[in-house]
């Protein structure tokens, strides 16, 4: 008997080990509401500890926190019109997750997806219920696209969802289900994780629903450049949680918790050559992923502050060497954020920060790279003042800095406080005569700056496709475009020429 206890004791150590794969991250903004509709977007007490874990106890708090996770995370299936985008969204998934067929080539992959049935998703993804009355944090990749958005909870029981905002720049959304008396999962403080720390990631990876792997954080503030890459980030906010937990296809959107099973991250992408687990996986801080649904749910916007610099992330050995090549400078390779210049209407610059400086720390928190930077400043909305140190000459210096939105403006907007090209995602240039002649057109405006997930992107518009009429109307300037949809209310129509001359009417409720 004892010697049989000697043989298999290796294998249970190392299913023990093996059985350890997963990651986590969140953390909390610190942006409390009094509103009684927030009271379920909450962090978890800010002394919130880890219980400690041996090989004695993982097996009982792995399934505490199973049982508390899985409940709480659903199916998302994103269905899409598949006639009028020129691009499909499963671009996007290809990016996270590589080429689901094998290598086949993207072109027989949407050509697949085009013939398939109305009534079959396009993708699925995962995510997680925050609320017992039915809102669900996810990714906006898991969304973008889609006419239609069907949530099925861990009990089978399905439902079409509304979409209450999407975030391109942290790739988180909002979704709500009509429900109550729903599992839910806490927030938890992000800062609080530790590199090593026991995590559980629930998600339906290939179909598999309800499927739970467990692993450590491997490393934490990891700026990937996968959300700017894609060109849909216009400013994307990257500082990842790095994770070996076994991530596949299917798990974005869904749940890294803690071994209490409080929400720490929402998980996002993977780092794979084969598009399948590789033991690299990267989710969202939950600080970050709760202060974009807060946004989202009580403004209707996401309120992003910034610092106005124009910045260089000193760790980066590349961008280093070929600025000192390009400007004919000497800096060195290190830690912190140097300052090449400021935009407009800075409020870093009016604060009394230089040209040269380098930035170390945000408040209390350190700036090794431009991940930390981001998310730093990320989290915060415009009009918060913000405690910046830095370097000049050799000597530390600090500066209260007031944020800013893009527009210079110090206070929070909520829709009703947009202009008509924000509200519909595009921006627009006059047609040259040229065009007009070579597409025989009499008016047109060219869309620029389409926003992922945006009223004209819904609809299959695109970077330089034609805007020919709205509302029946020509339009040959952005100005025509914002004199017919000013202050309207109801169904826009659009028509619209895309990159083969092929004409389209389509539209949408004006947001």
């Amino acid at each position: 008997m004892k010697s049989t206890l000697k043989k298999l004791l290796p294998f249970a150590v190392v299913g023990v080990i093996s059985g350890a794969t997963t990651v986590g991250a969140i953390q909390y903004l610190g942006h409390n509401s009094n509103n009684g509709d927030q009271s379920y977007f909450r962090a978890s007490a800010p002394n919130t500890s880890f219980a400690g874990m041996n090989t004695g106890a993982v097996g009982d708090d792995f399934v505490k926190a199973a049982k508390t996770t899985v409940p709480a995370v659903v199916t998302i299936k994103n269905y899409q019109s598949r006639t009028a985008s020129r691009a499909s969204e499963q671009d996007l998934f290809d990016f996270f997750f590589g080429d689901p067929f094998g290598g086949r080539g993207q072109g027989q992959q949407r050509q697949k997806q085009q013939q398939a049935p109305d009534n079959m998703p396009s993708g699925m993804g995962s995510g997680v219920i925050i609320s017992p009355d039915g809102y669900i944090i996810s990714n906006n990749h898991v969304v973008a696209g889609a006419n239609k958005l069907e949530v099925v909870l861990s009990n089978k029981k399905s439902y079409i969802a509304t979409l209450v905002g999407t975030d391109p720049n942290t790739d988180i959304s909002l979704l709500k289900i009509e429900e109550k008396g729903l599992p839910y999962l806490n927030f938890a403080n992000s800062d609080n994780i530790d590199v090593g720390q026991w995590v559980l990631a629930v998600g339906n990876p290939l179909g598999l629903n309800s499927t739970v792997t467990a692993g450590i954080v491997s490393a934490k503030g990891r700026g990937i450049g996968i959300l700017g890459g894609q060109g849909k980030a216009t400013n994307p906010i990257e500082s990842f949680i790095q994770t070996d937990a076994a991530i596949n296809p299917g798990n974005s959107g869904g749940a890294l918790v803690n071994t209490n099973g409080e929400l720490i991250g929402i998980n996002s992408a993977i780092q794979s050559t084969t598009g399948y687990y590789q033991g690299y996986g990267f989710a969202v801080p939950s600080n970050l992923a709760r202060k974009i649904v807060e946004d989202i749910k009580k403004f209707g916007i996401v309120q992003r502050g910034f610092l106005g610099v124009q910045s260089l992330d000193l760790s980066n050995d590349q961008l280093v060497t070929s600025y000192n090549k390009q400007f004919k400078t000497s800096l060195k390779i290190g830690s912190g954020i140097y300052i090449t210049g400021f935009g407009e209407n800075s409020g870093a610059e009016d604060a009394g920060l230089k040209k040269g400086d380098i930035i170390t720390k945000v408040d209390n928190y350190d700036i090794t790279d431009f991940a930390d930077l981001s998310m730093s400043i990320g989290s915060k909305r415009p009009g918060d003042k913000v405690q910046v140190t830095y370097s000049r000459n050799g000597k530390d210096g600090t500066a209260t800095v007031t944020l800013r939105d893009q527009k210079g403006g110090t206070s929070t907007r909520t829709k009703a406080d947009l202009s008509v090209t924000e509200k519909i995602g595009a921006e627009f240039d006059p047609l040259t005569e040229r065009f007009k002649t070579e597409y025989g057109l009499n008016s047109g405006v060219v869309a620029k700056s389409v926003s992922e997930g945006s009223e004209m992107a819904k609809i299959g518009i695109v970077d330089n496709y034609i805007i020919i009429e709205v509302n029946g109307k020509p339009v040959n300037s952005q100005k025509d475009v914002e004199k017919i949809l000013d202050k309207y209310q109801g169904n826009v129509q659009v028509k619209f020429v895309d990159d083969y001359g092929r004409i389209y009417t389509k539209g949408f409720k004006m947001p």
